[in-house]
């Protein structure tokens, strides 16, 4: 055979691999794992990380966090929802990932090169180094620098001997154990258990739990910021490169996420969302030891009790009360809309005193008149919608627009083949089109014209939120 021949059939069987790969994205079982054709097929991009109070989390009932806030603009990017899923920690989510539960480990990783033999990573996110988190002297306060300095562990010569806890499956571990080796002496390592995360374990050093544990340097410096007894300006690790992770077959996904990471990177937003979670120590200080932190304070707003006790009246599941109040009116009971809606649930005048609420702002008389207005809204609908789950949309879209509006969109869907007892894709599909004349000036169309965007968005936003509040509080 020819070189030149050579040289073609090497052409050829490449372009058959990369064509393989980039179609299926690999495979686990015998099955195809998705790379980004598949994914925009599928119709959703799907997210692993992990709760964290800086990657992901719910501060006074608003969704927020660094990994979730660059996935909202990576979705926008992409024109393609993405859904989040927790995983326990780092073990967890490269067997999410490899078994096709996820498509994109979304966290701040740290890129070694161990890690590069089963994942592929994106362009660096960030720069920064491992440092020892250990408690300043008790007496630091009355304690010139220099004493403090001779106090504390600053050559990790020192570690020697030295016990220290590290997150599950995290490069820490890996790092102590070639610093181990490198002065010669063991370092005690001892991985924590599944659901200790790298903020738990600081948390711990804080309060004199454990003595040492390790984390990246911008996770370290926000969490002192709370934490003022501790000291984390030891490193032990030159700069290391963070960015998330992929299948190394996902080769279309991790070109596209690249390019989007490098064109946000010209803009100031990425840059404003990383220092909003890692140089803004005021406001990290005050959602993390705040009640309505879930990481610590286990609330989502200071009207959980009241949702809990009402949302049981009507057979709702209380986070999802309390996902349509925050919709509503932010947790806040004194709000008023242009509209003359007022309190914490946003009721009209009219609707609050057939509900029997004398005082819209008082926010146990709001909250028990809007659920006796979802009671009705449901005994309404169920002569109509038979499922419990779907007659619940049907509700929600109801409390914002009006069921006559609804009953609108129900008889277009039907009008025009779609199934009048199915919101999604269906009754919102034309619940949209009650903003069009060709629509709302239809024979069927009783009650005219609707902004049927705002309906549609509002069933969609509490359902979300509803789901990012299943998963941090129970």
């Amino acid at each position: 055979m020819t070189m030149k021949s050579s040289a073609g059939v090497f052409a050829v069987c490449y372009i058959m691999i990369v064509s393989f790969f980039w179609g299926c994205g690999g495979q686990h079982n015998g099955q195809a794992l998705p790379d980004l054709p598949n994914i925009r097929e599928r119709g959703e991009l799907v997210a692993i990380t992990s709760y964290s109070p800086i990657s992901y989390f719910i501060y006074r009932g608003e969704v927020m966090g660094y990994e979730y806030e660059l996935l909202q603009m990576l979705q926008d990017d992409l024109g393609l929802p993405i859904r989040i899923i927790l995983a326990r920690d780092f073990n967890e989510m490269i067997e999410m990932l490899e078994q096709g539960s996820g498509d994109i480990i979304a966290y701040n990783l740290t890129v070694t090169s161990e890690r590069r033999k089963r994942l592929a990573f994106t362009d660096p996110l960030n720069m920064t180094r491992q440092v020892l988190v250990q408690r300043k002297p008790d007496n630091w306060r009355e304690m010139m620098r220099h004493q403090i300095e001779q106090e504390v562990i600053r050559n990790p010569l020192e570690l020697a001997g030295k016990t220290i806890h590290v997150r599950r499956g995290s490069a820490y571990a890996d790092r102590l154990q070639n610093l181990s080796a490198e002065i010669g002496e063991e370092i005690i390592i001892i991985e924590g258990g599944e659901q200790l995360t790298t903020e738990n374990l600081i948390k711990m050093v804080a309060e004199k739990k454990i003595d040492f544990t390790v984390a990246d340097e911008n996770i370290a410096r926000i969490q002192a910021a709370y934490y003022r007894d501790l000291d984390v300006e030891t490193a032990i690790s030159l700069p290391q490169q963070t960015a998330w992770a992929l299948r190394p077959s996902s080769v279309m996904l991790q070109d596209t996420i690249n390019n989007w990471l490098q064109e946000v990177r010209e803009g100031v937003d990425y840059y404003v969302i990383y220092n909003k979670y890692f140089e803004n120590r005021l406001a990290f200080r005050a959602r993390y030891g705040s009640e309505l932190f879930p990481v610590t304070g286990g609330q989502i707003s200071p009207f959980d009790d009241l949702f809990k006790e009402y949302a049981e009246l009507i057979g709702w599941d209380w986070r999802l009360l309390a996902a349509l109040a925050y919709q509503e009116s932010r947790f806040d009971p004194g709000a008023v809309s242009w509209a003359g809606a007022a309190g914490l649930m946003q009721l009209m005048p009219g609707t609050a005193g057939e509900h029997g609420a004398q005082d819209p702002y008082d926010p146990e008389e709001n909250i028990a008149a809007a659920t006796a207005f979802i009671k009705w809204l449901d005994e309404y609908w169920k002569e109509h919608i038979q499922d419990n789950e779907e007659r619940k949309l049907f509700v929600m879209a109801s409390y914002n627009v009006g069921h006559g509006h609804v009953q609108d969109a129900r008889r277009l869907a039907e009008s025009h083949g779609a199934d009048p007892d199915r919101w999604h894709g269906n009754v919102e599909t034309y619940m949209l089109k009650k903003s069009n004349p060709e629509y709302y000036n239809r024979e069927e169309v009783k009650y005219g014209y609707a902004s049927g965007l705002e309906p549609v968005s509002y069933v969609s936003n509490i359902l979300s939120l509803y789901d990012h509040y299943s998963m941090f509080v129970n």
